[in-house]
């Protein structure tokens, strides 16, 4: 049976569902039915425990070898296969049994400003009622306690953006030319480039692709008696019910806004020093990062006129 021939392998809220999309219909790729199986997450079933919504996000796993293998089996011959899970960066363990499984797997890793990447994943779980503490940096506080705790990943607002750390561990594993890093914001300004830097390093056709699906923006409801009620409904009532809760709590909100410098401060020092590391790691300036932020971009459908737009999708 297949194997993945290539990994979108990082990091969560930072264009990947959108590049899975924008990959897809490439006559010479063969992207997984199941965009986030996170088959090498574990060397069995995921764990019983975690934070909420926990339970729903474990039941999507793929975790038997033979349901993972059939994810590819419907590729054509002579496509390359692939999937994508954002969280095998991150995972140091998922690193190694990536590398024991397929070591001349081609891994692609998107990176972004990592305060503004947790202040999405952030918004992400506030919105659909699972987050119960309604502020960004009380949230990050808190995350060594729910690391502790067994929640998943995705409530690593402050790990899941130490790069530099992941990198050098990645590239003790797997050598660097089987590996591409580019910036979030090279797919929002620049999709058509990107897309071909992705092909080109994956070895098939070029100027095939030329735009990534518009993101559409999670919104941001405000605290309140009513956003509490919700997400407490949404964090015990049965999993079929959870769709309908999540629509009635951003119903009222407003697009996310972006971070104050004042809170900017606050998050920075998670990621300063690893910041420094990741520089030396690939060799490029990341020093952007530690500053106020020019603007707050994001995947909502701008690009250089004449461009062909993409299907709609969501950008994580």
């Amino acid at each position: 049976m297949p194997w993945p021939d290539f990994l979108i392998a990082g990091v969560p809220k930072a264009g990947t569902t959108a590049l899975h999309t924008a990959l897809n219909p490439h006559p010479d790729l063969f992207l997984s039915p199941i965009k986030e199986p996170k088959f090498f997450l574990t060397e069995g079933p995921p764990p019983g425990r975690g934070g909420p919504g926990d339970a729903e996000t474990y039941r999507e796993h793929v975790w038997r070898r033979a349901d993972y293998e059939a994810l590819f089996a419907a590729a054509p011959p002579g496509t390359l296969a692939g999937e994508s899970t954002p969280f095998y960066l991150y995972d140091l363990d998922a690193q190694k049994r990536i590398r024991a499984a397929i070591p001349h797997v081609r891994l692609i890793v998107s990176l972004r400003d990592p305060v503004e990447r947790a202040h999405s994943n952030w918004t992400h779980l506030w919105s659909a009622g699972l987050e119960p503490i309604g502020d960004l940096v009380r949230a990050c506080e808190a995350e060594p306690e729910r690391v502790a705790a067994g929640w998943a990943h995705f409530w690593h607002y402050t790990g899941l953006g130490r790069y530099g750390g992941q990198l050098a561990h990645l590239f003790t594993l797997f050598p660097r030319d089987q590996v591409l890093i580019f910036r979030y914001r090279d797919i929002v300004d620049r999709p058509a480039d990107t897309l071909d830097r992705i092909c080109a390093f994956l070895g098939v056709r070029q100027g095939l692709l030329t735009g990534v699906p518009r993101e559409n923006v999670t919104a941001h409801p405000d605290p309140g008696a009513r956003h509490a009620l919700l997400s407490t409904l949404r964090r015990t009532l049965p999993a079929p019910l959870s769709g309908p809760l999540e629509r009635l709590l951003q119903r009222r909100g407003r697009a996310r806004r972006p971070l104050s410098w004042e809170q900017r401060q606050r998050l920075i020092p998670y990621f300063a020093e690893d910041v420094e590391l990741l520089q030396q790691v690939t060799g490029q300036d990341f020093s952007d990062w530690l500053r106020p932020r020019e603007r707050s971009g994001g995947l909502v459908g701008s690009r250089p006129p004449g461009q062909r737009q993409a299907r709609n999708g969501r950008a994580h």
